[in-house]
């Protein structure tokens, strides 16, 4: 089974700092906690475009980050794939393209999802021919998170996703979701500070408040009986 396991320590400010331990298993694990409470961060050191200070990252014990040892795998050799909010897409390409992009970043290994699969499980098949312009906001999403599926990762890091979409969007799109959290046999680190989105798709959760982990566990240890005043203000 696969593992993403972090140990990090890193400063974004003179009155901020992240510390964190955590292992994401195979299946989605939520990371959740208020804005400004180091969420991004988390994701930036794995994914790898901001260097913690000290700590560790290793994915199935292959060593990503270790500043003991002066490791520092780049970016575009990790094999994580990073979906932000904003969907980012290439504007002058297809939908078919872009998801074709994804694949051809794709490292050659059993079990990578294929093409027609990606495209059956987003329910693509309408829209290949459009530009990204011509697709609304969760459209946009789902062919962020197909191509992000067809470069072969062997972690998804999904940045708040949902966030720029209303709650009737949000609604339509969790089930796709779903279908990835399904589908993707690999560690899933999905941020995001709505509770709705950590409960229906979250296997385990890790909520932070000021950089530190304040609560670890299954979301409904986690969510359905507030251990503390601060987590039941945040869930």
């Amino acid at each position: 089974m696969s593992t993403l396991a972090l140990s990090l320590s890193v400063a974004r400010s003179t009155t901020f700092r992240l510390e964190l331990e955590l292992e994401v298993e195979e299946g989605v694990t939520v990371l959740f906690g208020p804005s400004g409470s180091g969420k991004s961060t988390v994701l930036s050191c794995v994914a790898g475009l901001l260097r913690p200070e000290r700590g560790r990252v290793s994915l199935s014990g292959r060593k990503l980050f270790d500043d003991s040892e002066e490791i520092s795998v780049p970016p575009h050799l990790r094999g994580i794939a990073l979906v932000s909010q904003e969907g980012l897409l290439f504007p002058h390409l297809s939908v078919l393209s872009n998801l074709r992009y994804g694949a051809s970043r794709a490292l050659a290994k059993a079990g990578k999802l294929g093409e027609d699969e990606v495209v059956s499980a987003l329910e693509l098949e309408p829209f290949l021919e459009r530009r990204p312009r011509e697709l609304s906001g969760g459209e946009r999403q789902r062919v962020a998170l197909g191509r992000a599926l067809l470069s072969g990762p062997d972690a998804l890091l999904l940045d708040e996703p949902l966030a720029a979409l209303d709650r009737e969007r949000r609604a339509r799109i969790v089930p796709y979701l779903e279908r990835v959290r399904a589908r993707a046999k690999v560690p899933i680190l999905y941020v995001t500070h709505a509770l709705d989105e950590a409960l229906a798709l979250g296997e385990r959760a890790c909520v932070l408040c000021e950089g530190k982990k304040v609560a670890e566990g299954s979301p409904i240890e986690v969510f359905g009986a507030p251990r503390s005043e601060l987590l039941a203000r945040l869930s």
